[in-house]
């Protein structure tokens, strides 16, 4: 089963704000690993406190945080960013 990716705004705005490089290690990452796997949550780990229902995903120093909605078989990417300030609290 294929997964749909979708983006929110802000993560369209986050992913564009990238160097090519890493836009692209990004990309090829949701496009070959996530989205074509019979389960997005295999490659991530889940979300606690505030996040709590979001997963991520590792690239590098970034994360990918989505929101893996089953009901609609989509992978919703909400934000993209260093890890040292994805997450809000920085």
């Amino acid at each position: 089963m294929a997964w749909t990716l979708e983006y929110t705004e802000t993560a369209q705005r986050q992913l564009a704000r990238l160097d090519r490089q890493t836009a692209k290690s990004i990309l090829r990452y949701l496009n070959e690993r996530v989205a074509t796997d019979e389960d997005p949550r295999r490659f991530g780990d889940p979300l606690k406190r505030d996040l709590s229902g979001l997963w991520k995903y590792r690239v590098g120093a970034f994360r990918i945080v989505v929101d893996i909605q089953e009901d609609r078989v989509v992978v919703l990417v909400v934000r993209i960013g260093h890890r040292s300030t994805v997450y809000g609290g920085h």
